[in-house]
């Protein structure tokens, strides 16, 4: 989680499925979850200092629990630090129409006062970061130095996991926003459908 890496990261794995981990009051049980269509762009400004520059997800469609193989790069032009914002915007298409998805529970559109925290309760200060991070030597934690990342393509396994009752089935977006003091750092878009058994 580095740079506009982050930002995936965060949005599509540290918001959309780890903050899914939360103590939920109606959460639907699960076999099996298929995500296809993935597709993702920068939505900032040209002058943002994060920024992604590549990213792919495969197979199509995704199956959680299963392998997941990804790849990715990205640059930030300035140390990110805490404190470091980020304002999530989650919708699913109803009847063709984008629906905003209220903030559930820490789920949904949210806004998270600071994502360093949330990356240390991920992983704790002090613990290694996970592979295939630590074997690149990509940090999973702040603060973000400027600079140039790269993820070559390296294998994830996707565990099992409960789902909220609203989370089930459908074509979702979500964006992410990483700014501070009224200044936009970064924003990344991620379309994907969601099918589950």
């Amino acid at each position: 989680m580095f740079g506009s890496l982050k930002l995936v990261l965060v949005v599509v794995l540290t918001v959309f499925v780890s903050q899914v981990y939360c103590s939920y009051s109606r959460m639907k049980k699960v076999q099996n979850v298929k995500v296809s269509g993935f597709d993702w762009k920068n939505c900032g400004c040209p002058d943002d200092p994060a920024v992604m520059k590549t990213l792919a997800l495969s197979p199509d469609p995704i199956s959680i629990p299963g392998l997941l193989t990804a790849s990715a790069s990205g640059s930030t032009s300035l140390e990110l630090s805490s404190p470091l914002p980020l304002n999530v915007t989650m919708e699913k298409e109803v009847v063709g129409v984008w629906v905003k998805i209220p903030c559930l529970e820490e789920l949904g559109s949210c806004h998270y006062p600071d994502v360093c925290d949330l990356l240390n309760q991920l992983i704790p200060p002090g613990q290694d970061c996970p592979e295939p991070l630590h074997t690149y030597g990509l940090p999973c934690r702040c603060p973000f130095k400027a600079g140039t990342y790269s993820l070559p393509e390296s294998n994830f396994y996707l565990p099992y996991m409960d789902l909220p009752y609203w989370l089930t089935n459908g074509n979702y977006r979500v964006q992410g926003v990483v700014g501070r003091q009224d200044k936009e750092l970064g924003c990344l878009h991620v379309g994907l459908s969601i099918h589950s058994v």
